[in-house]
């Protein structure tokens, strides 16, 4: 079966090419040319990735991935033609899983859209976990539930911010590098400027109600400890 990508689109020409660019590379893609249709049409499509366009008029990307983020599992792509690293930001904090310039090479998009759409794989609970959780005494994690508790409650988690506590915490007690993190979490080489990896410590951090639990390691990356003090 293919994959479903739903495209989030208003100009038709770029909208047209980019899908038959998707389709050619063997992906099914259904076209919204409007973030009220999104919002409306995503839970009946129910695709596997959103590419969401950030320009969009009457209600733009960022205030449709903020209305889908809580209920759509699957990760969402922000495409836009402006260079802007608040932007970048904002549609991260948003709950976006990657973010890509309109302008960028096609093989490039398609790119990191098979890395998103492959990354659960890379999610698995460390061999040395018992029936795959792990407990830090504060932090629970099911790794079969996909459940993660804090102080005995549940706590809600985007994609990101689930695959890095998994990562960080499979590694306990390990410095993990940005570079790799950010590989692990996208299948692709970090280019330095994405900020997707400190956006998301910062967030997991406070729904961990704990800031120590994740540490900066100042110049190398970042450790998940098994104790805090």
């Amino acid at each position: 079966m293919k994959q479903h990508i739903m495209l989030v689109e208003d100009e038709v020409e770029i909208a047209e090419l980019t899908k038959e660019y998707l389709e050619d590379n063997g992906y099914k893609v259904s076209v919204c040319y409007n973030g009220f249709d999104a919002i409306q049409q995503y839970q009946e499509l129910e695709p596997d990735l959103i590419v969401l366009d950030v320009m969009l008029p009457k209600m733009d990307g960022m205030e449709v991935c903020k209305h889908i983020r809580p209920t759509f599992k699957g990760p969402i792509m922000m495409l836009t033609s402006r260079d802007d690293q608040i932007d970048q930001i904002l549609g991260l904090e948003l709950g976006a899983d990657d973010y890509v310039p309109k302008t960028s090479d096609p093989r490039l998009v398609l790119a990191r859209v098979k890395a998103l759409l492959r990354r659960n794989d890379h999610i698995k609970p460390n061999d040395s976990a018992d029936d795959g959780v792990l407990d830090f005494g504060s932090v629970f994690i099911d790794f079969g539930m996909r459940e993660v508790k804090v102080f005995g409650n549940t706590i809600e988690l985007s994609s990101p911010e689930y695959e890095l506590l998994c990562l960080l915490a499979n590694s306990a007690g390990k410095v993990m590098t940005r570079e790799k993190i950010f590989e692990n979490m996208r299948g692709i080489q970090y280019d330095g400027q994405n900020r997707l990896v400190d956006i998301t410590v910062s967030q997991l951090r406070v729904k961990l109600d704990s800031p120590e639990r994740i540490k900066t390691v100042r110049n190398k990356g970042y450790q998940f400890t098994n104790k805090v003090d």
